[in-house]
C-alpha cells in the first residue's frame, strides 16, 4: 500500500512543528526555551502516534551569553553583526599581538610563535586540503600553543559572525576567551591589525543547568531497536531552523508516517530527540553511556536535513547500511549521496565510535562548511515545506528498511573505527580536542 506516501506529501505535521520550534526563540542548551521545545516535541510525537512520549533530564554545564567585543586598530567591534562569543568561552579579557593564521591548518600552528598572542583563523579549509577542520580543533591548537585568545573568522559573506562551542568533556568551559567575527570584520582586522595589539573581551554567566532528551516508541516490543534521532537545542543567536529544527520536525513527520505503517516494523523504533547537542553531544552521550549497544540495530540521525532537496548520508564504513540506503533511494527515485567516511560531529557518534551501525543524514548544499548554519541567518525562510515532506517519505521508508528482519547490519570492532579515523587523518584533531576515546 502506498496511501501513506500521498498522506505524507500533503501533511503539515512536520512543518507545523518546525514553525513551533522556531517561534520559541532561544533554544540554547539548558535554557527555558530548550525545555519548552522539548515539551512541544514530546507532545507532537504523541499526537503523531508514538507511545510513551516523555522527557528524561540530565545535568549539563550551563552557559548564558553576555557581551563580547574586539578592539583592533583603533576601533571597537561590539555589535552582534560583528562579533559574538563562542559558547562555553570563559569570561575574561585578553590582550595580545594579533596573528592571522589564514585557514588555521595544523601546520600553520606549528610554524608560528603564538605564545601570548591572539589567533585569528578562518572557518573553512582550502579546496586542496583533504579533510574538514572543526572549530574546536583550531581552538585547541591555539590553546596548546599558548595563545591568549581565539578569534574565529567566518568565510561566508553577509555580516554573519559564526557561533559554536568550545570546551571538552573533561573541562566543559574553554581555556581562553573565544569569539566569532564576521567575514567582513575578519578581513578588516587581518588587513589593518595583523601584528598589532588587540583586545578580546567576553562576559558570560556560567553555572550548572539541566537539559533533557525526548523519548518515544513505535513498533513491536522487540529485544533490539532502531534509534531515530535528532537534536532539539539550537544556538541562541537565531531561530535554529536548519540546525536543527528541521531535523526534529522531520522526525515528527517520519513518526506520523510510521504510525500508519506500524505493522511493517519488525523492530522497535526508539525515537530520541536529544538535548545539548550543540555543546558537545551531551544528550546523546548521556544515552549511549547507559544503553546496551548490542541491542541497538542502527542509528538513523537527522541533523541538517531539508537544507537542500537531495540527501547526504555518512555510512561510517558499514557496507550493509550503505546498501540499504542505496536500495531505498533507488526504490523511491530520490538522489542520495553516500560516503563511507566517518563523521564524528553529531548525535550518532557516541554510538558509532563503539561500532554501532549509524548514519548521519543531512541536506546536500553547495559550498563549503556550514553556510548559514551557526549564524543569525539560520532562519525558516531558507527552507521549503516540499523538501521536508519528500525527505520525510524517503526517511520513513529507510526506517522501515532498517527495522526489517531482512536487514542485518553487522557491528564493527571499535579498533576498526579507530584505525579508520587514523587513515582519514581525523585522529590528530580528536586527540587535541579531547574527543579521542580509544586507548593508544
Amino acid at each position: 500500500m502506498t496511501d501513506w506516501i500521498g498522506e505524507t506529501f500533503t501533511s503539515d505535521v512536520g512543518w507545523n512543528h518546525l514553525e513551533t520550534l522556531v517561534d520559541i526563540g532561544d533554544r540554547m542548551a539548558g535554557s527555558d526555551g530548550e525545555r519548552r521545545a522539548a515539551e512541544a516535541t514530546r507532545d507532537a510525537l504523541a499526537d503523531a502516534g508514538a507511545r510513551d512520549a516523555h522527557l528524561a533530564e540530565f545535568d549539563i554545564q550551563g552557559w548564558e551569553r553576555g557581551t563580547s567585543s574586539l578592539d583592533a586598530a583603533g576601533e571597537t567591534y561590539d555589535q552582534r553583526h560583528e562579533v559574538i562569543a563562542l559558547p562555553r568561552s570563559p569570561s575574561g579579557t585578553a590582550s595580545g599581538e594579533l596573528v592571522d593564521l589564514g585557514y588555521g591548518l595544523p601546520r600553520d600552528f606549528e610554524d608560528a610563535d603564538l605564545d601570548g598572542k591572539v589567533v585569528l583563523a578562518r572557518s573553512d579549509v582550502p579546496e586542496w586540503y583533504d579533510r574538514y577542520l572543526h572549530r574546536r580543533e583550531k581552538y585547541y591548537h591555539a590553546v596548546e600553543a599558548g595563545a591568549a585568545a581565539f578569534v574565529y573568522r567566518n568565510h561566508v559573506d553577509g555580516c554573519l559572525p559564526p557561533t559554536g562551542s568550545v570546551g571538552t568533556d573533561a573541562d566543559p568551559v574553554g581555556d581562553i576567551p573565544a569569539v566569532g567575527v564576521s567575514a567582513e570584520v575578519g578581513a578588516r582586522i587581518a588587513r589593518r591589525a595583523d601584528g598589532d595589539i588587540v583586545d578580546v573581551d567576553v562576559t558570560a554567566a556560567i553555572e550548572d543547568a539541566t537539559s533533557q532528551n525526548v523519548h518515544a516508541t513505535l513498533g513491536p516490543d522487540s529485544d533490539d531497536e532502531l534509534l531515530l534521532t535528532s537534536h532539539v537545542d539550537a544556538h541562541d543567536i537565531a531561530e535554529g531552523a536548519m540546525d536543527n529544527g528541521a531535523g526534529t520536525a522531520t522526525v515528527v513527520q517520519v513518526v506520523d508516517a510510521l504510525a500508519k505503517r506500524e505493522n511493517d516494523l519488525d523492530t522497535r523504533v526508539h525515537v530520541v530527540c536529544f538535548g545539548a547537542e550543540e555543546v558537545g553531544l551531551v544528550g546523546s552521550a548521556h544515552l549511549a553511556e547507559r544503553a546496551d549497544h548490542d541491542d541497538v540495530a542502527a542509528v538513523l540521525n537527522l541533523d541538517g536535513v531539508c537544507q537542500g532537496r537531495d540527501l547526504g548520508f555518512y555510512a561510517h564504513g558499514f557496507d550493509e547500511l550503505a546498501d540499504a540506503i542505496d536500495d531505498v533511494a533507488d526504490r523511491m527515485g530520490h538522489p542520495a549521496y553516500v560516503t563511507p567516511e566517518l563523521g564524528p560531529h553529531s548525535d550518532h557518534w557516541p554510538f558509532v565510535k563503539w561500532g554501532v551501525p549509524g548514519t548521519h543524514v543531512y541536506g546536500k548544499t553547495p559550498g563549503d562548511g556550514r553556510g548559514w548554519g551557526h549564524t543569525h541567518a539560520d532562519t525558516l525562510d531558507k527552507l521549503e515545506k516540499r523538501d521536508l515532506r519528500e525527505q520525510g517519505i524517503v526517511l520513513a521508508e529507510l526506517a522501515v528498511e532498517l527495522a526489517s528482519d531482512d536487514t542485518t547490519i553487522e557491528h564493527r570492532d571499535p579498533d576498526e573505527i579507530a584505525a579508520q579515523l587514523e587513515d582519514e587523518d581525523q585522529a590528530e584533531g580528536m586527540r587535541i580536542t579531547g574527543d579521542w576515546p580509544y586507548d593508544d
